[in-house]
């Protein structure tokens, strides 16, 4: 696809600095872009990477001015190079066609709406229902009774158990599997009884789950994952988790049983959360922190424990120098011991 760089400016309302007659054919990152290509600079600090860019067109933001570059100045950078993007993929060729594959295997009783796509070897069971315009690749698993809405992509090589509800415009990357058990027992001398898990899984609309995520169906009612909720790949959440709206959960993180977690709420890396926790609106906990108590809405920890933010670091400066102190500590008891002596 060709495009001239004015008529990206307009595609993305931006204010063109410079010539808009050049064609781009392709998007690129700072480092990466060669002529023709066009890229995006979303944090100022980058900007000297910016100025030794061979992009032919830079999207950046309004108050940015690079000399002898021509750009785009718009408000969200990030966002305005994601469309166009989308603009350049319009005439990619499908991943997947229309239709069901000859070699899936659908029950009969199964509700397929007209306008899907369903790839080889899918797996639907009795009473599923897939909605219009769902798309589900290859190899996939749609248990007894389950829901999907509709626009949801599934790609290859997901399981979803029986009787887990999905919403529209859900995506769902490969490898993940929602609906497995509960890690329930309880332990009878020298032996773990499993309690039977007998809940569901609820994903509300416009959820992204990356690849590898594990989503554990509740011991009675429902695990939830709320509208608008991003989790990346390798996100353990146990059962009776209830995560709301427009959350971003990111890699490795692990929440234990029935923790409440609110709106707007970030999980930074491999942070591990605690079971029967409540995790208030707005709150952020930071990277490989351990949560082992419940916080408010709007609180930032990092730790393990976890402690507020500012507090954190100041701690973490202070076992930085521990040195320093093992040092000073040795020599006042030193002296101490040489004041003690002359006092004697």
């Amino acid at each position: 696809m060709r495009i001239t760089i004015a008529d990206i400016a307009q595609l993305i309302e931006g204010e063109l600095i410079g010539s808009g007659k050049m064609e781009i054919t392709g998007c690129a990152g700072l480092k990466e872009a060669k002529e023709g290509d066009i890229s995006f600079l979303a944090n100022a600090k980058y900007e000297p990477l910016a100025k030794e860019s061979k992009a032919s067109a830079i999207i950046v933001p309004r108050q940015i001015s690079l000399a002898g570059k021509t750009i785009i100045r718009v408000d969200q950078p990030s966002l305005a190079f994601s469309k166009v993007i989308s603009h350049f993929l319009k005439d990619t060729p499908p991943l997947i066609h229309a239709g069901i594959h000859p070699t899936a295997v659908i029950a009969q009783d199964a509700k397929i709406a007209s306008q899907v796509s369903i790839g080889a070897y899918v797996v639907i069971e009795p009473k599923a229902t897939v909605g219009e315009g769902t798309k589900i690749y290859a190899h996939s698993y749609v248990g007894h009774g389950t829901r999907i809405g509709s626009n949801c992509l599934i790609y290859p090589h997901v399981m979803l158990r029986e009787n887990i509800s999905v919403g529209n415009k859900v995506i769902i990357h490969s490898g993940t599997v929602i609906g497995s058990d509960g890690y329930g027992y309880v332990t009878i001398g020298s032996k773990h009884i499993k309690i039977p898990q007998v809940g569901t899984v609820a994903i509300e609309d416009d959820v992204e789950i990356g690849a590898n995520v594990t989503i554990d169906r509740a011991r009675f009612d429902k695990t939830v994952i709320g509208e608008g909720t991003k989790i990346d790949n390798l996100v353990h959440i146990a059962h009776n988790v209830t995560i709301g709206k427009h959350c971003l959960i990111i890699a490795q993180v692990g929440i234990s049983g029935s923790t409440d977690i609110g709106k707007n709420v970030i999980l930074a890396g491999q942070a591990g959360i605690v079971g029967h926790l409540t995790i208030g609106d707005g709150a952020v906990v930071a990277a490989q922190s351990g949560l082992s108590k419940s916080i408010k809405a709007g609180a930032q920890v990092f730790g393990t424990p976890a402690q507020p933010l500012r507090q954190a670091f100041k701690t973490n400066a202070y076992i930085q120098r521990l040195d320093h102190y093992v040092e000073l500590i040795h020599d006042l008891k030193k002296r101490i011991e040489e004041l003690e002596k002359k006092v004697k």
